[in-house]
């Protein structure tokens, strides 16, 4: 049975290659990057969690447990989920928001249509949300988490969890309305 270059690439991981961390870092930085900064908006704090993303993956390497093709960005991608979590959690200017926060919970089971909408002007928009729900609304959407499980990731009740997401939601549909009603004005 043939390798694959993960598994070439993890096998060089396990015994401290450096041109093979150097390789991870390069093959994966923009992919990680990506993923921490849906969570922790300052560049300079999004530069601070990578380094210890890599240095956690560096130190914890020989956990790692190759189960086919994805195993190891999975594996890399969890670790800065964990590490952004953490950050978050240290700094107290960046904790979840309060379920006192007040926002027009208006009820709209009808999902916005994204079709016109470019990614980036998505991602933007998620960015732009209060750290709290933006947290909570990754963690379900991107990393498919249920809400007991971020209840437990971040210190806050099942319910507060669910309040935020839907809070996040209602925002972030908000949000394209306003995106789409100035596309259009702009045409007119």
């Amino acid at each position: 049975m043939k390798e694959n270059k993960e598994q070439i690439l993890v096998s060089r991981l396990l015994q401290k290659e450096e041109a093979a961390w150097k390789e991870l870092f390069g093959v994966y930085s923009g992919g990680l990057t990506y993923v921490c900064s849906r969570y922790i908006i300052d560049k300079e704090d999004v530069h601070d969690v990578l380094q210890n993303s890599f240095i956690q993956m560096f130190r914890s390497i020989e956990s790692f447990e190759y189960r086919g093709n994805g195993s190891l960005k999975a594996w890399i991608t969890r670790i800065v989920v964990t590490e952004s979590l953490k950050h978050i959690k240290k700094n107290p200017d960046l904790k979840t928001v309060s379920d006192d926060f007040e926002i027009a919970d208006e009820q709209n089971d009808e999902d916005p249509n994204l079709e016109e909408i470019s990614q980036n002007t998505i991602m933007t928009m998620i960015r732009s949300l209060p750290d709290g729900y933006r947290t909570v609304f990754n963690l379900y959407v991107f990393e498919t988490k249920s809400h007991k499980e971020i209840a437990e990731m971040l210190g806050i009740a099942e319910n507060s969890s669910a309040s935020q997401l839907h809070r996040a939601k209602t925002m972030l549909a908000q949000k394209i309305k306003e995106y789409k009603m100035s596309k259009t004005a702009h045409y007119e």
